[in-house]
């Protein structure tokens, strides 16, 4: 995913974390974890050498909540465009998001060098995970996640699969399993990554050696950084732009039916779609709709758009954060020129 990334010693020791390669990751996962406590707690122990009892006994103590299974049931990606977008675009959220910014602007413009994916993006997730790391959530991950693994059969083997690698994430950071809290679907921290993504793309951004994403904003704002450079975020390539007066035929000849843009901009132009952020021909596009209450909206998705949808598989949370990003940038730049004018004015 890097684009144009910048090698320098510091930084470059500042992004080295525990991840695993391709290959490590492909064994690791070769044998799907059970989803049942029983065989769960043999498989722990035969493929990654725990104990059967410190297992069993972990499961024993987890609760299973009705709750986080009333939950999943209702996510909010569920509503309409025009009952989504209002939780998140809010002036409360977008001013707190520039404060955020503020607070840790030399951070965010070192991961924004390092990552090259842009500081209003970063902010922007972290703002809509958690609130800027306020409410990170209040369900035992150990219970949230063994209740999906064991009684949520649509997803049983996704969590079985996050059950195992919080286990071992437990153990590598030297956690008690039932001392940290999240999500109802196990996600941790300011930018609320789940078990596996923890492992794999959190990063010690502060260099203490140390990888706390609870408390720390530094490595919090890494973390999500590391993620979108991964996950090939192109820097300074557009992420999605409206079509107001886009022709129905058009919309629904070149409607995306999948997460990933199916599309390219070359294909969008010659069919005479207008598009005015002027990406290269051969980027991906599609064209994703987002109901309103009385209207359709049309938008033209480019490849950072999908990229936010790996975040969380949804195009509407990637609207929403593409958004609230281009707010939160407006009320930072308004109220960096507000401080000058009143520098200087002071003079």
């Amino acid at each position: 995913m890097i684009n144009k990334i910048i090698t320098l010693t510091l930084t470059s020791a500042l992004f080295a974390a525990p991840m695993l390669s391709n290959e490590a990751i492909a064994k690791e996962q070769a044998k799907k974890a059970p989803t049942n406590a029983k065989d769960f707690a043999v498989f722990m122990a035969e493929k990654h050498g725990f104990t059967q009892d410190y297992v069993a006994q972990a499961l024993n103590k987890a609760e299973k909540r009705q709750s986080i299974l009333d939950a999943m049931s209702r996510p909010a990606e569920g509503k309409d465009w025009y009952e989504y977008r209002p939780i998140f675009l809010t002036d409360k959220r977008i001013k707190q998001g520039a404060e955020f910014w503020h607070k840790h602007k030399e951070t965010l413009a070192r991961a924004e060098e390092v990552s090259q994916v842009p500081a209003e993006v970063i902010v922007a997730i972290i703002g809509v995970e958690t609130f800027y790391g306020r409410i990170q959530g209040t369900f035992p991950v150990i219970d949230a996640i063994s209740t999906l693994a064991f009684h949520y059969p649509k997803r049983s083997k996704f969590f079985a699969s996050e059950l195992e690698q919080y286990f071992i994430l437990a153990r590598e950071q030297g956690w008690m399993l039932d001392h940290h809290k999240g999500s109802y679907a196990g996600a941790m921290g300011m930018g609320q990554f789940i078990p596996s993504s923890y492992r794999h793309y959190a990063v010690d951004f502060d260099g203490d050696k140390k990888i706390n994403l609870f408390e720390n904003p530094q490595d919090a704002i890494g973390s999500v950084a590391n993620y979108f450079n991964k996950h090939k975020w192109i820097l300074d390539e557009p992420v999605a732009e409206f079509l107001p007066q886009l022709d129905s035929k058009l919309a629904m000849q070149y409607r995306n039916k999948k997460l990933k843009p199916q599309f390219t901009v070359d294909q969008l132009t010659n069919a005479g779609i207008k598009l005015q952020s002027a990406p290269s021909k051969d980027t991906k596009a599609g064209i994703y709709k987002f109901q309103q209450k009385d209207s359709v909206d049309n938008w033209v998705g480019y490849h950072n758009f999908y990229v936010i949808t790996r975040y969380n598989r949804s195009p509407m949370y990637a609207m929403a954060v593409h958004q609230l990003s281009q707010e939160i940038k407006a009320t930072y730049q308004k109220m960096q020129a507000d401080k000058a004018v009143t520098s200087e004015s002071a003079k």
